[in-house]
């Protein structure tokens, strides 16, 4: 009896450890986990931070704290400056619709007789496909954001 206790515990505090990955990241959970890049923001900055915005002059920590880790950095180079891009993207559904008619089929011949199972049936699927969307790209020269561009 002790020993199902034990397997529930365990089983029990696997899935609060495997779910508490799963925990959204917001701008406050990032300052909780590096209070010290919080602090060495500037003032408005650090209010940016706390709503999720970006603002230019912004660091790369800033735009962290602010936005999260992004899911595409570019390298480049713009009229001999280099420069870095990061994008934040998002998945969206994007349903594609699918009609069909069959003519049923028959199921049990052999040892379990004849007969249809459902001779015109009808279907609509909605089926959706995430496909990523960027919604956010941020843009750094010199470790400043120059530039930023959202989605709407």
């Amino acid at each position: 009896m002790k020993r199902c206790h034990i397997w529930v515990r365990l089983a029990a505090l696997g899935a609060v450890v495997g779910l508490s990955g799963c925990a959204a990241s917001t701008p406050g959970s990032r300052v909780a986990q590096a209070p010290q890049l919080y602090q060495a923001l500037p003032e408005a900055q650090q209010q940016a931070v706390r709503e999720g915005r970006v603002v230019e002059g912004m660091t790369p920590d800033g735009v962290y704290l602010a936005l999260g880790r992004p899911d595409r950095v570019w390298r480049g180079s713009e009229n001999g400056k280099p420069y870095e891009q990061w994008r934040y993207a998002e998945l969206r559904p994007v349903y594609r619709a699918g009609l069909s008619v069959s003519y049923g089929y028959p199921y049990g011949w052999g040892r379990y007789g004849g007969g249809f199972y459902d001779p015109w049936w009808p279907g609509l699927a909605l089926e959706p496909d995430y496909l990523p969307v960027t919604t956010f790209v941020v843009r750094f020269s010199r470790n400043r954001v120059t530039g930023w561009e959202q989605l709407r």
